[in-house]
């Protein structure tokens, strides 16, 4: 005892940082631990949490679900009219990012793009003739995700919209994405000008026939080494995609030369192409939406299947429940703005591109993107720490994506809501920012996480299923 009293006290302090000021100033050595309750002190949050965590069934649910997604195959089907391929979708319905919102409740940049997509379909001539519209009733408006698809920023899929199609080659599902506008004026982050409804038309009349042409000489197009393969080339496959489009185009301009198409359209369609680094972004989002729909609906699974955002709230799903929503208001990212602009400028975060994330790659894959720190702010080694701590998170890795810069490990994937409350540690998310006003664009971009309150609602919804 005496031996104990005599040697140099060492205290671990676990909670409140204030008790081992008094130690240090003694000239104790303190290591702080911070620690918080579970369910940061919320007691029917740490009881439900308790049983998921305690459920051998929710363990196998969440094997099986992983075992699901990790085996699908996503492969680019080809490309048609959102109208004739997406089942459900009705001749007035406009489809949007993130989940469920009224035209009322919408930011500026999803109303703008709303509007725009009317002035595309010519159900109405001016934007004041689509507002009223709109605002009547005339047109009915559901998320993406309702209908197996996802859109960047705004989302906005409208009936006579080109879409990809992309296939589970091990399961059948389907999902769909639009076509990337490329940056500028766009009706993603709201712009509804001339020059916007000119390049949707052009990209219906020209682009996609042109596009689909190829596919069909192509044929199906395995898009998890294309992917791989733009990891290992410095991309995330969310924010950079420069590999990821290089490596696209180079598979479709000899199958487009021996297609048959015009010389001139042909010519259109390698420029714009060439031109936008994000055009693979689009094909990505319906890779991993494909991947994920295939580990959806798994009882008692605690998995997360979706993560998006209307620039209101933020949103995801949870294989073990189905289609239900969880919800909490949608941050405004603190992160790096193009001059002129500041976060007081910046919608909600916006767009269903999160689903990148939710299957492993974009910001859980930043390892292999040092280079995005550019884009969205930090260091190198802010990138490398943001993918190692989504393993804290994940039921697994995902062997099919590997990083270079972690001798070759899988990415982390398969968000499980358990883990985020038991952690605390909240997905990450790179994201563009669009500005709060329609059609102005985007006004930067940045790391931003996932809301807690999400997952915690999740944990008490599958806790209660388990009774």
């Amino acid at each position: 005892m005496n031996d104990l009293f005599q040697g140099k006290l060492h205290v671990v302090n676990v909670g409140l940082a204030s008790f081992a000021d008094p130690i240090a100033r003694a000239g104790g050595e303190v290591t702080q631990l911070d620690w918080a309750p579970p369910g940061a002190g919320e007691i029917e949050v740490a009881r439900g949490l308790a049983r998921l965590l305690g459920q051998t069934s929710v363990a196998a649910a969440n094997e099986k679900a992983f075992a699901a997604y990790t085996a699908a195959r996503p492969v680019l089907e080809g490309i048609a009219s959102a109208g004739d391929v997406i089942p459900g979708i009705g001749e007035r319905t406009i489809l949007h990012s993130g989940p469920p919102i009224a035209w009322t409740k919408m930011c500026g940049p999803m109303r703008g793009a709303i509007i725009g997509a009317m002035l595309f379909e010519r159900w109405a001539t001016t934007v004041d003739e689509a507002a009223r519209l709109a605002s009547g009733g005339g047109i009915s408006f559901s998320p993406c995700h309702d209908y197996s698809a996802v859109g960047p920023m705004a989302g906005i899929i409208s009936p006579s919209m080109p879409v990809w199609i992309v296939r589970n080659g091990n399961g059948g599902n389907r999902a769909f994405s639009n076509l990337n506008e490329g940056l500028g004026k766009v009706l993603r982050f709201g712009a509804n000008s001339a020059e916007v409804i000119d390049r949707l038309d052009w990209m219906r009349a020209v682009l996609a026939p042109t596009l689909g042409q190829a596919l069909n000489t192509l044929g199906e197009l395995e898009l998890k080494p294309l992917i791989a393969q733009a990891l290992h080339m410095g991309d995330e496959v969310h924010n950079r995609n420069a590999a990821a489009s290089s490596l696209l185009l180079k598979r479709l301009v000899p199958a487009m030369l021996r297609s048959g198409a015009k010389t001139a359209d042909l010519a259109a369609v390698v420029d714009f192409i060439g031109g936008n680094d994000h055009f693979f972004l689009n094909i990505s989002m319906a890779a991993a939406k494909v991947m994920l729909d295939a580990a959806a609906g798994i009882s008692r699974s605690s998995m997360v299947t979706a993560m998006c955002r209307n620039g209101v709230e933020f949103g995801i799903r949870v294989s073990g429940s189905g289609s239900h929503w969880f919800t909490a208001a949608a941050p405004r990212v603190d992160g790096l703005y193009f001059p002129g602009y500041s976060i007081a400028d910046a919608a909600g975060d916006l767009g269903d591109s999160a689903i990148t994330e939710t299957a492993g790659i974009g910001g859980f894959a930043m390892a292999a993107a040092p280079a995005i720190v550019k884009f969205v702010g930090g260091s190198s080694a802010d990138a490398l720490a943001n993918t190692l701590a989504m393993r804290h998170i994940t039921l697994g890795v995902n062997n099919a994506f590997t990083l270079a810069s972690l001798d070759f490990s899988g990415t982390p994937a398969g968000i499980d809501v358990a883990k985020v409350v038991d952690t605390r540690i909240l997905p990450v998310i790179n994201t563009g920012i669009a500005h709060r006003d329609p059609g102005i664009g985007q006004i930067g971009a940045g790391v931003t996480r996932a809301p807690m309150a999400c997952f915690t609602a999740a944990v008490l919804e599958l806790a209660k299923l388990l009774s």
